[in-house]
Order: C-alpha cells, then sequence, then structure tokens
C-alpha cells in the first residue's frame, strides 16, 4: 500500500471514530461508567469497561442503550491508558449484550478475522427483482474503486479484493415455487461479473455488528409484488394456504408462486445452516432488504393495489420466518423523484417508519430514497449497469438497517 493510501486510511479511521464518540455522547453514562477521552482531547463519552486486553489493546465498553463499542486503546488519552494499564487485563462481564449488538456507523472492524461464533448469526435476507439480484458491471467497480478510489473498503492492503470473514454472502435463485438454485456461498468479496446492492449492505453491517452476519439473497428478476410476489395474507393469493410453505403441484403460475419459492429457499438454507456459514449452530433473522417495483409499475391494477400488498408483505415475512422484531428495509426506484405522482414511489414512502402513515412500522421500518444516490438511468433498464448506483444504493440501505437495529424493538 503506499504512503498516500496509508495517510488516507489514517485520517478516514480518525473521522470515523471521532463520529463514534460523538454518536456515544448521546448515549451517555451507564451506570458504573467512566468518562472517555478520545487522544486528542476533543472528545468524550461515558460508558462501563466491560473488557481489556493489554496483548492486542482491544476494549469493550457498553454504553447505556446496551450497545457495545470496541476498539484499540491508542484511540484514547493518555489517562484513559493509565486506568487501562492499571486495571491490567479485563475479562469479558457476566451480563450479556443483546445477540444483535450494534457498535456504530464508523466503528471499524477487522475484516480478516472471524467473527465470535458463540453468538447466532444475524441474518438479512435480501428479496426483490432484477436489481435487487444485480445487473452492476463488476469491470466498471474496478474502475471505480481502483482508479477513482471510491468505496476503499473493497480493497486489501495488497489492492485486491478484500475478503470478510466475518461477513457470509449466500444467494440463491428459485424460479416460482419449483426447486431453486445455489449461486454463492462464499466469505463476502467482490466476485463474478455482475452484482447487486450487497456488497453495500453487508459491509456497514459487518463492521456495525458484534456478531457473525449474513447477507442472504433470494429473489429473481421479472417479478411483481402484487402478482408473482402476492404474500400468503393478501387477498387473491392462490398458494395452499394450510401449508404455504409446501404449495400445490402445479403446473400453472399461480399468485404468490415466486414468494413461496423465495420464502422456501431461504428457509432452506437456514435449515442447513452449517453448508452456509461453517461453525455456525444457531442463527436470528434480524432483518429484511428489499427493492422492487419495475414490473408493477407498468399494470394500473398491481400498481394500485401495490401499497396495501406491501404492508401485507412485511408483515407475512416477519411471520413466515417467526421473526416479529426483524427490521425491513427497502430503496425506492431510482428515477423516482419525490412528488412524481408514481403510486410504487408513493407506496415506499408509505411504510416509512419516520415519515410515513403506518405508526406500526415506526422505528422498524425505512425506507431509502434512491434518486439522489443513482449514476442515472431507470430501473427498467438496469441503470445502464452502472455499479455505483448499486453500491451507493446498497451502502444506504446498509447504514438505514444498522440505525433500525439501535431500536431493540
Amino acid at each position: 500500500m503506499t504512503s498516500t493510501n496509508k495517510n488516507r486510511n489514517t485520517v478516514s479511521k480518525t473521522l470515523r471514530f471521532a463520529m463514534t464518540l460523538v454518536g456515544a455522547m448521546l448515549c451517555l453514562s451507564a451506570v458504573q461508567a467512566r468518562t472517555w477521552t478520545s487522544v486528542d482531547g476533543s472528545k468524550t463519552f461515558e460508558g462501563e469497561l466491560k473488557s481489556y486486553d493489554p496483548a492486542t489493546g482491544i476494549l469493550s465498553v457498553t454504553l447505556k442503550n446496551g450497545s457495545a463499542l470496541k476498539f484499540t486503546s491508542d484511540k484514547l488519552s493518555e489517562a484513559d491508558n493509565t486506568f487501562l494499564k492499571e486495571q491490567g487485563k479485563v475479562e469479558p462481564g457476566s451480563t450479556p449484550a443483546a445477540s444483535t449488538s450494534v457498535v456504530s456507523d464508523g466503528a471499524s472492524a477487522d475484516m480478516s478475522k472471524p467473527a465470535d461464533m458463540s453468538k447466532p448469526v444475524q441474518v438479512f435476507i435480501l428479496l426483490g427483482q432484477s436489481n435487487m439480484v444485480g445487473a452492476g458491471k463488476v469491470g466498471g467497480l474496478d474502475a471505480a474503486v481502483k482508479q477513482q478510489k471510491k468505496y476503499p473498503y473493497l480493497l486489501d492492503e495488497s489492492g485486491g479484493w478484500a475478503v470478510r470473514k466475518d461477513v457470509r454472502n449466500v444467494r440463491v435463485m428459485a424460479s416460482g415455487a419449483g426447486p431453486w438454485k445455489m449461486y454463492n456461498n462464499e466469505w463476502m468479496t467482490i466476485t463474478g461479473n455482475t452484482m447487486g446492492p450487497e456488497f453495500g449492505i453487508g459491509h456497514p453491517l459487518g463492521n456495525a455488528i458484534d456478531a457473525p452476519v449474513m447477507i442472504l439473497k433470494s429473489c429473481i428478476g421479472n417479478r411483481a409484488l402484487s402478482f408473482d410476489l402476492l404474500p400468503p395474507n393478501a387477498e387473491g393469493y392462490q398458494g395452499n394456504k394450510e401449508t404455504p410453505r409446501k404449495p400445490k403441484d402445479v403446473k400453472d403460475w399461480y399468485a404468490g408462486v415466486q414468494y413461496d419459492g423465495d420464502v422456501k429457499a431461504a428457509q432452506d438454507v437456514l435449515g442447513d445452516l452449517k453448508t452456509y456459514y461453517p461453525d455456525a449452530t444457531k442463527y436470528e433473522v434480524a432483518g429484511f432488504f428489499f427493492w422492487q417495483g419495475e414490473k408493477d409499475a407498468g399494470n394500473a391494477e398491481w400498481a394500485n393495489a401495490y401499497e396495501k400488498n406491501l404492508v401485507l408483505f412485511i408483515k407475512a415475512l416477519r411471520e413466515d420466518f417467526k421473526s416479529p422484531n426483524a427490521k425491513f428495509v427497502l430503496a425506492t426506484l431510482g428515477e423516482h423523484t419525490k412528488g412524481c405522482g408514481n403510486k410504487i414511489f408513493d407506496a415506499h414512502m408509505a411504510v416509512d417508519g419516520k415519515d410515513g402513515k403506518y405508526p406500526e412500522f415506526k422505528g422498524n421500518v425505512a425506507t431509502v430514497y434512491s434518486n439522489p444516490l443513482s449514476m442515472g438511468g431507470s430501473g427498467n433498464g438496469h441503470y445502464g449497469g452502472n455499479p455505483e448506483t448499486y453500491m451507493n444504493v446498497g451502502e444506504a440501505m446498509g447504514k438505514a438497517m444498522v440505525e433500525l437495529l439501535k431500536n431493540p424493538k
């Protein structure tokens, strides 16, 4: 790595830590908390020391909201380091943090090290149609990262594609409710010729969650929410409602067939967890990501029903995966702008937990407005295959999920 890149990384890490400290200050003190000070003395926050290893310099501090902040002692003041030396090695406390332990947006993680496998794998399921599957051209990403110096976390110190050993990237695809195929089962790294938003999603989650993470994509292109992806709780669903995960043997397409197929494929993966996350023994479905709407937009009947079906879709997924508190993040289509009057866009914004109209989604659903993030083109045209659109939207979705995870309910 060149000295310029090292300097850039040093500055970036310093800025990220400063942001972390600012966020931590908002949490205020926990019982028996200590006030900690940054190495330059400009920032302070309060938290209780939970563990410290003098050999590595890594310490963990628990904030009032229960989240864990993990970092190295060289980020702290001389007085804090003196305190740590006096304390000596501190073993992790007996009071466990929440299984989904969100550190912060700006926390850095050593992606080359495996995650703590004593904790349940935090599973995030990606659903939608072709843009969630991904049509971004990896060749263009290579140019953006290596020449324009964008998304530097995608590279390792040697200049090759970084491999995260704490985030698993799994992609499966079913055509309807028939047999499904596995396309990816690997540690998160750039591979293949095309990509979706999973890399922008996976890195913020891997940095923020003190547990193993799985990005599980189960989707296929050219599917409408108001027909192919219609959930079992929606009017018109034609699957076998008595055993919705084992639909009746039909040759013809039916309303809800892709919902059945996508859900079953994801459930099959989780039922064989060790095959897809080595050494894992347990998991929790922590959240869902959804990027879809192009096909519904071209059919007036489907577009009119979209909002109602989207609400039911969110609820059905939580029920089918037995995860009532799982968070849900979706992105608008890049060509849609605020005030455009498009029913799909309006539905996407309506379910947003902050500015939408459904009180039950407050704090657990977020909509990402993707138009400012798109590099041009439309969803139907796959944004011209521009990988930066997929990275930008993915990053925004990942960060939105991190924010939702800070709310335990």
